[in-house]
């Protein structure tokens, strides 16, 4: 990975600053995105310098194509080249399927699953030409097994696994490779916010019981980056202790 350009949507915080921050450390120099909190992506770049990589922050709202193709064209014209996609920006809208508006619905696919599409498209012509590429994909446990009140959630991560599997046999030819990656319950700013209660019914549904770090989600993605991997495409690692099974 030593010398790679990554670019990682949604990098500012959580799992996103963990995965630049483990790129950054086995050598990539790292393309931060960030939607709205330019404070937090700045620190996440900090971190990134602060392990000896080259690091940039880079807004853009991933949920539309032209932001997608522009923040892309914007990492290449600064490091001169993007090797590594990591899509990793989401949102929630939770509700149950009875009360659950429309537009919440929309909103969270078009970030969620149609972001990662059009950053896709965007990275892929450009590892095309190079014969060259690594995209991972942030699903969700979520996206395999359902949740109550998360009906746009779910539809939006397991669609990456589809699009995963599909880009996959698309892209093998030219050396690119795409995989995704399927967190369970997570301890991040994102699951922070959960009642206790819900926080409870989701450790009694995990074998190992207790939530993962960050850095769990990272060290996978790492591996997907990396030259470990190159000859696995397609595939989909839970990083959940077991809570798919």
């Amino acid at each position: 990975m030593e010398g790679s350009v990554a670019l990682v949507t949604g990098g500012s915080r959580g799992i996103g600053r963990a995965i630049c921050a483990e790129l950054a450390r086995q050598g990539a120099a790292v393309a931060v995105n960030f939607a709205g909190n330019s404070q937090a992506a700045e620190e996440t770049a900090a971190l990134c310098r602060q392990l000896g990589a080259q690091a940039e922050v880079f807004q853009a709202d991933v949920s539309g194509p032209e932001a997608c193709e522009a923040l892309v064209q914007a990492v290449i014209d600064r490091f001169g080249r993007l090797d590594i996609l990591v899509n990793n920006a989401g949102i929630t809208r939770d509700g149950l399927l009875m009360t659950a508006k429309e537009e919440d619905f929309d909103r969270v696919l078009d970030t969620n699953l149609k972001g990662a599409y059009f950053c896709m498209k965007a990275a892929a012509k450009r590892m095309m030409r190079q014969r060259y590429g690594r995209i991972i994909n942030l699903s969700s446990v979520v996206g395999l097994r359902g949740n109550p009140g998360q009906t746009g959630y779910a539809a939006s991560k397991a669609g990456i696994l589809g699009v995963t599997k599909a880009a996959a046999k698309e892209l093998a030819a030219r050396s690119i490779t795409v995989n995704a990656v399927a967190p369970g319950f997570i301890d991040t700013d994102m699951t922070a916010v959960l009642p206790e209660k819900a926080k409870q019914a989701m450790l009694t549904s995990i074998p190992m019981g207790k939530p993962g770090q960050p850095e769990d989600v990272a060290r996978a993605v790492a591996f997907f980056a990396g030259p470990d991997s190159g000859y696995v495409t397609g595939q989909v690692l839970c990083i959940d202790g077991g809570m798919a099974v």
